[in-house]
């Protein structure tokens, strides 16, 4: 039950090539790295960097939650130095 407008559409379709450039910048950052890759393929590496949380009981009942990452192989290590993304994980 989707009501598309024309609002919406052009909304969408802003998203997507705003999605889409800034994809190609990261592509570009990977290049000057050294890392020869498609968009699908830096997307597709980076989507394998997976998160899982931990929750362990705390002392006076409530839970810590401890991140952590899933293992990287060395081309989702490089792209995770590249980027900086430990600031976020």
């Amino acid at each position: 039950m989707f009501h598309w407008t024309e609002q919406k559409i052009r909304v969408h379709v802003v998203y997507c090539v705003l999605a889409l450039m800034v994809a190609k910048l990261m592509v570009r950052e990977a290049d000057r790295a050294g890392m020869h890759l498609s968009v699908r393929e830096l997307l597709t590496t980076l989507a394998g960097i997976e998160e899982t949380v931990l929750l362990y009981q705390g002392e006076r009942g409530r839970p810590r939650a401890r991140r952590m990452l899933t293992g990287k192989d060395a081309t989702q290590r490089r792209l995770y130095d590249l980027f900086g993304l430990d600031a976020y994980a």
